[in-house]
């Protein structure tokens, strides 16, 4: 069970021992029908505690907004029991349910600033000059997420009442764990898009051109070898298109780069020289799906595209006991340490980095930060890449700094 299942699991029991008195009372008090059985009043006021709550959960999750604001709180308004409910974020009433909403908005967003300064908690005498509007205390309990204090909860009663100040703050506990939940899908959906844009990239349209403009010069002159090219595209694309997130061999891996190679040989011939060292027994080690077949892209393309000299490429794989090590180096016109850097936190050029930052940043969050890239490079200087991959452990990891050797 992770941390984020369990404070769920704590928040929800907490919203039925807070509410499940009140609840069991309103429950009891209308009664059930006579012709359907739903237990004693404690079942019954269960049941209908779990079941608002699975009915204001689905608005939370996708949020704080005035949207989802206006969907949950009749349902938080009906688990509490309460004459008013609302919900704000830092600046303003998002919604409201219940009666004095015309004349209380106002006066509630004052006291509201407070609690988003403290984070604490607050029970208020509302000082409403309507004798006949039925709020006369209000409880506001702040709704926390990742990031610190979002807004808060407001409830309203007849009354001061120590039932509803307890209550009022677990279910605003129960709703931010709902926001913590929405602010994690949509980071695990931001993750899931970067990596398939970035994987996709890799496979870049001018490299696609040229790479059948190179097949199509064969076609008549030597079919054959036209022939073997476009298989070798063929799957070279297959490889590099398949699900994005897996882990994969370096056998594989190294196949995927020797496709690549020879579709770049076709293109730029003699000019492209390529040297292969890698010791068998590092073959069945695991590592994340296309985090290698990036950086011998890069190095053509720093090698030959950026340069009209010929090219060598060495691309090595040994065995370092605990970890497979592998290197790629050109002899190409290099990278000025400091755009590496900027490139690599980000900051850079997207056209010229985004393979690096890709195979860095899940290198980082697969295996942790001593096993980013490690980049020796200068202006004019060719640039050397080493990989360090565990041959036994994974774990995923926070992605923070890079080592950048100039």
């Amino acid at each position: 069970m992770t941390g984020m299942e369990a404070a769920a699991l704590a928040a929800a029991g907490a919203v039925l021992l807070a509410v499940g008195f009140a609840a069991g009372r309103g429950t009891a008090r209308r009664g059930a029908k006579a012709d359907l059985d739903l237990g004693t009043p404690v079942e019954r006021a269960t049941f209908h505690t779990l079941h608002t709550a699975s009915l204001a959960a689905p608005p939370l999750r996708a949020g704080l907004t005035e949207d989802t604001a206006r969907k949950a709180a009749r349902r938080l308004r009906s688990l509490l029991g309460t004459e008013a409910l609302c919900l704000t974020d830092r600046e303003r009433v998002l919604a409201w349910d219940g009666p004095g909403g015309d004349h209380h908005r106002e006066q509630v967003m004052v006291r509201v600033a407070e609690v988003l300064g403290s984070g604490r908690s607050q029970s208020v005498r509302s000082e409403c000059a309507d004798l006949e509007c039925p709020l006369r205390w209000f409880v506001i309990a702040p709704l926390s997420g990742e990031e610190g204090v979002l807004g808060t909860l407001v409830a309203y009663g007849s009354r001061e009442s120590a039932v509803l100040v307890r209550a009022a703050t677990e279910v605003a506990r129960w709703v931010s764990v709902q926001l913590e939940l929405a602010e994690l899908d949509r980071s695990r959906t931001r993750l899931i898009e970067a990596e398939i844009r970035a994987l996709r990239a890799q496979i870049s349209p001018h490299f696609i051109f040229n790479s059948l403009a190179a097949i199509a010069s064969f076609v008549r002159t030597d079919p054959e070898r036209a022939r073997d090219l476009l298989l070798e595209f063929a799957d070279f694309t297959r490889y590099s298109f398949r699900r994005h997130g897996d882990f994969t061999t370096l056998a594989d891996e190294l196949r995927c780069i020797e496709q690549y190679l020879a579709l770049a040989g076709a293109r730029f011939g003699d000019r492209l020289k390529v040297t292969l060292q890698v010791a068998p027994e590092v073959l069945p080690v695991t590592l994340p799906f296309l985090c290698l077949q990036p950086l011998v892209e890069n190095a053509v393309k720093h090698g030959l595209e950026d340069s009209r000299a010929e090219c060598r490429v060495t691309i090595a794989a040994r065995d370092a006991g605990a970890e497979a090590v592998v290197t790629i180096e050109d002899d190409g016109v290099g990278m000025d340490p400091e755009v590496l850097r900027a490139i690599l936190a980000g900051r850079g050029p997207t056209a010229s980095g985004i393979g690096l930052l890709n195979v860095d940043e899940r290198l980082r969050q697969v295996y942790g930060d001593d096993h980013g890239l490690v980049i020796e490079t200068a202006a004019g200087a060719g640039m050397k890449i080493t990989v360090r991959v565990p041959k036994y452990r994974a774990g995923v990891h926070s992605s923070s700094g890079r080592r950048v050797v100039g």
